[in-house]
């Protein structure tokens, strides 16, 4: 008998998220007003401060609030029940103000699991990721296309990352954007890495994309939605097409704010890809849950199968909430790829090593057809090869990279 985990109490840090009207997306003078009338706000840090839309941590750090200005979100000095109330007895007019959420805290979504013998399996020249994907035979490289991985960092001096176009901040305060965890390196590597590593098998998908990194996550793997965001913002700031996010939380309810910014990335011609979360235990009868922000309508939401093409046993399943369901499933147990110097390679599991393959395999698609970011996730959705799992598990099945 399966078994549906209570969510777990949520990590906040005690600042408000609020989302702002289609209508003051954009403009900062009047984001900046809203706040200061509700709130008591005296400073105001903003992503369009920076010509490359990129925020400083130290400085957002010290600001009563935060204006993400591509994405019409910020991030309040405030408590969040007593920022809701004053918005409510305001009654913002034209309604300015859709939601006020408290600011929650994301985690690197990841598990250690040992190696078994399977249906794919790692050979000398691909891992058996690319293999079951289709990445090993196909022509696209993504080349031209901008991903962004928000994550823990990279590991900037990592040999198979030599001679790459990598554009790399930090958005969190007090770090630089080298990865000192391991996380980031290894989902970047997976969905962005070389075709041809000094040493080892191939395990990158969009060998010949430009990288984003954006270190999110702090080096234990922590962060929180204003970090996020940040990222999110910086990514749609320039010009990415894909937005690959291996974090989150075990929360079954919407985001309001990361649904309205997922909705706002696709209409900006970005897509925006999450992990589906490892909250699952099945062989306990435990089939987990979507949780946030995979959980948002549009944020693609992945899922993890093994090397057999069964589903990953810490693997959530679609969550009952409007958008909570899983879209589609790539490759997430055992997956080798690049960790920080000396170790250089690591393999371990996690619908976090899931995701940087769709998110790789939608920059293929992207280079391939010239897609636009709904009509790319309509590409992944339909050219993904079915599997025997319910669509509950799985979504639309294995995605696969173009010929």
């Amino acid at each position: 008998m399966s078994t549906v985990p209570a969510e777990r109490v949520p990590e906040t840090t005690g600042r408000s998220v609020v989302v702002f009207s289609d209508a003051l997306r954009g403009d900062r003078d009047a984001i900046a007003t809203a706040l200061r009338s509700l709130a008591d706000i005296t400073s105001v840090v903003g992503t369009a401060d920076d010509p490359g839309g990129a925020l400083d941590p130290d400085a957002a750090a010290a600001a009563d609030a935060i204006a993400f200005d591509a994405l019409g979100v910020a991030v309040v000095a405030r408590d969040p029940s007593t920022l809701a109330a004053m918005v409510q007895f305001a009654a913002a007019p034209g309604g300015e103000i859709l939601a006020v959420e408290p600011e929650r805290v994301m985690h690197a979504i990841a598990v250690e699991r040992p190696g078994v013998a399977a249906r794919f399996a790692d050979d000398n020249a691909f891992t058996w990721g690319l293999r079951a994907t289709g990445v090993d035979a196909s022509s696209a490289t993504g080349r031209g296309i901008r991903v962004a991985v928000l994550d823990t960092g990279l590991d900037l001096e990592h040999p198979d990352f030599a001679g790459r176009s990598v554009t790399a901040r930090s958005f969190v305060t007090g770090a630089p954007a080298r990865d000192g965890h391991g996380h980031g390196t290894h989902v970047t590597g997976t969905a962005c890495g070389s075709a041809r590593p000094a040493v080892g098998r191939r395990y990158g998908v969009a060998a010949e994309a430009e990288i984003f990194t954006g270190k999110v996550l702090d080096d234990g793997g922590a962060g929180t939605d204003a970090s996020i965001l940040a990222g999110i913002d910086w990514a749609i700031t320039n010009g990415c097409r894909v937005v690959s996010m291996s974090l989150g939380a075990d929360i079954r309810q919407v985001s309001t704010a990361y649904e309205t910014v997922g909705r706002r990335a696709l209409a900006a011609n970005v897509l925006i890809v999450a992990a589906a979360g490892n909250n699952a235990s099945r062989a306990r009868g435990n089939l987990g849950f979507v949780g946030v922000p995979a959980n948002s309508p549009s944020v693609m939401a992945v899922a993890a199968v093994d090397a057999d093409l069964a589903i990953a046993d810490f693997s959530a399943a679609s969550n009952p909430v409007e958008g909570g369901q899983i879209d589609i499933a790539a490759p997430g147990v055992d997956v080798y790829s690049s960790w920080p110097m000396p170790r250089r390679t690591n393999t371990i599991s996690g619908t976090s090593m899931a995701t940087p393959h769709v998110a790789g395999i939608a920059a293929l698609w992207a280079q391939a057809t010239g897609a636009g970011a709904q009509a790319l996730w309509d590409a992944l959705v339909q050219a993904a090869q079915g599997l025997d799992l319910p669509a509950s598990d799985v979504g639309a099945g294995l995605v696969r990279a173009p010929g």
